[in-house]
């Protein structure tokens, strides 16, 4: 299983507009993080999860050049906006809609965003197709499964996602965008190689982990390696990963992990 680490940031990004901190300014590429979002391949079988703003861009970045699911994890602005970039997909795909599963508050979004959309075909070639479907608790695929939970974010809930490759057995658990991890979430989460969390800034946030709360969280499951993702300006990479415990680090833009 290969996981790409497409985007990190919040909705803000970083560089963030109009701001002189030194984590804006640095020259550090790990500092330069664009809006959250990741791709999963399991034997073949690419994921994609969420579409940024800068989807377009962190794909020429990492040469995606293969989508055969989508998943959005909920539909706020910075995971959903990306997704009219999906067409180049459909084109890829023979002109067939692509899978888009999410919950109802996500199938909603897209909806509301891209009536244009909805239909087994494009309504021309070049344009995006999307058939919605609600994600199961477990995604039974030849290549694995994918399992999902939901995690608390403010007024909704998003979802957690588990992949186990079937020709490894390899586990990776993927918790973004949650202000917790519910008891049932971290008890699906363990026995994972390799955990992603939600751990925005050393500050309390009311719809976010904090980076002490997911430092929790980690020592909850247990994963050997486990990576803090949606981060914001406020924490230089290098400094943030000096500081956290063995096991733990920062993600940052165009990282890729061979499980």
């Amino acid at each position: 299983m290969e996981v790409i680490f497409l985007g990190t940031g919040t909705s803000q990004g970083v560089p963030m507009i109009a701001c002189p901190c030194a984590v804006c300014r640095s020259t550090d590429p790990r500092n330069r993080r664009t809006r959250t979002s990741i791709h999963v391949v399991m034997d073949g079988f690419h994921v994609q999860v969420d579409a940024t703003p800068e989807f377009r861009l962190q794909c020429l970045r990492e040469e995606i050049r293969q989508l055969d699911l989508f998943i959005l994890t909920h539909g706020h602005a910075d995971h959903i906006t990306g997704m009219d970039d999906l067409r180049r997909f459909c084109d890829l795909r023979d002109g067939t809609a692509l899978p888009v599963y999410t919950t109802e508050e996500g199938m909603r979004r897209v909806r509301a965003i891209y009536p244009y959309a909805m239909a087994e075909r494009p309504i021309a070639k070049g344009y995006a197709a999307f058939t919605l479907v609600d994600m199961p608790s477990v995604l039974e695929l030849p290549q694995g499964t994918i399992q999902s939970t939901r995690l608390p974010h403010g007024s909704l809930d998003t979802l957690g996602l588990v992949f186990t490759e079937r020709s490894s057995g390899k586990r990776f658990v993927y918790y973004t965008d949650c202000k917790a991890v519910p008891p049932a979430a971290v008890e699906l989460a363990r026995g994972a190689e390799i955990v992603v969390l939600d751990g925005l800034r050393p500050l309390p946030h009311p719809t976010h982990m904090s980076i002490a709360e997911a430092v929790a969280v980690a020592h909850e499951i247990a994963a050997p390696s486990t990576w803090l993702t949606h981060l914001t300006h406020v924490t230089d990479h290098a400094e943030l990963a000096a500081s956290l415990p063995a096991g733990i680090a920062p993600a940052y833009d165009g990282l890729r992990l061979v499980i």
